[in-house]
């Protein structure tokens, strides 16, 4: 999975093309974007990206377009209270600090897409000075939201403006190709997850159901659970054409080291599986709770696609979880003057 505003950065280098780059470099209490937002400014007053709309991107815009004529890069500093955004909608309470770096493009298109490009973690950042600059040895330690709010109360982090480490999407492995399967992978494309479709019936684990960015693994179900294990945080959805396929998974995935592991089912289901693979000793109890059946948050849902999004909200907050675990570890290993 690209990521879209550095690949755009990419093409305006290549096109020679000179556009600004607005970051999110600071947040303290509610605003519309957090802190990491970007957006591209082109001169005919396009816009890719976001850094929350309304008035605050309107500011951004301006002056975009300004730093754009002048080549001058700029920071803002806005508070977000009745005054400023009454008319646009935008009365969080919160305040956001930003950078609008002018001819953004001019690391050069290699800079831009090997960032896009998410092979492998790659660290960059604005220093005080406005230069872009990555770091090809220690990564940099990413600023996190408690970051955010000490550099919206004015205290500095050291040489950077803003930092960033540019890491691959994790993975979400799904089991069945099915149409619960074919609702939900170019749904979990679009919400940043690699995703990889398992099935033993290549007539539809194939690309004229699912789409091409993603990988399709058909064969035997023993020779497909044993599958190398990606290197980067994985997620596990289990959805075959039956109980019977869906245990056959289970039994090795639920010794596989997933961050989160789903099956579809009901509770009756679950408890089910779960006494005979306690009574065989296929798995413990502490494992068999660690899977989620029913997979899914509770919305109501009845149509396949309803279900799809109540199954994708659930691996969303999961994710989120595990970011915000490793945000907390960097924050604690940052010490800000």
């Amino acid at each position: 999975m690209k990521n879209l505003i550095f690949q755009a950065l990419a093409e305006a280098a290549r096109n020679g093309e000179s556009v600004a780059l607005g970051i999110i470099t600071g947040v303290k209490g509610s605003s519309p974007q957090k802190l990491g937002a970007k957006a591209i400014f082109h001169a005919d007053r396009r816009i890719e990206g976001t850094l929350g709309g309304g008035c605050l991107e309107a500011e951004a815009q301006r002056l975009a377009l300004h730093a754009l004529k002048t080549s001058q890069p700029a920071t803002f500093d806005l508070v977000l209270d009745h005054d400023f955004g009454w008319d646009d909608g935008l009365i969080c309470g919160g305040k956001v600090l930003g950078v609008i770096l002018p001819n953004a493009q001019s690391p050069g298109e290699r800079f831009w897409t090997e960032l896009a490009e998410r092979n492998a973690a790659k660290s960059w950042g604005v220093k005080k000075d406005f230069t872009v600059v990555k770091l090809t040895n220690a990564p940099l330690p990413a600023l996190s939201p408690s970051d955010g709010e000490r550099l919206a109360k004015r205290r500095e982090r050291g040489d950077w403006l803003y930092t960033e480490t540019i890491t691959p999407p994790c993975a979400l492995w799904i089991a069945g190709s099915g149409h619960i399967a074919q609702a939900v992978a170019p749904l979990a494309l679009q919400l940043d997850f690699a995703v990889t479709i398992f099935d033993d019936r290549p007539e539809l684990a194939n690309h004229q159901f699912f789409p091409r960015e993603l990988a399709i693994r058909t064969g035997h179900w023993g020779e497909l659970c044993q599958a190398p294990f990606p290197s980067v945080p994985t997620f596990g959805l289990i959805v075959t054409r039956g109980h019977k396929h869906d245990a056959l998974v289970l039994e090795t995935w639920i010794h596989r080291p997933f961050q989160f592991l789903g099956m579809i089912g009901s509770a009756r289901k679950a408890r089910t599986i779960s006494e005979h693979f306690i009574k065989k000793k296929i798995a413990t109890p502490e494992e068999m709770a660690r899977v989620a059946c029913p997979v899914g948050i509770k919305i109501r849902s009845q149509s396949v696609m309803e279900i799809a999004v109540d199954i994708l909200a659930q691996y969303i907050d999961k994710r989120a979880e595990l970011v915000n675990e490793k945000q907390t570890v960097a924050s604690g290993k940052i010490e800000l003057v």
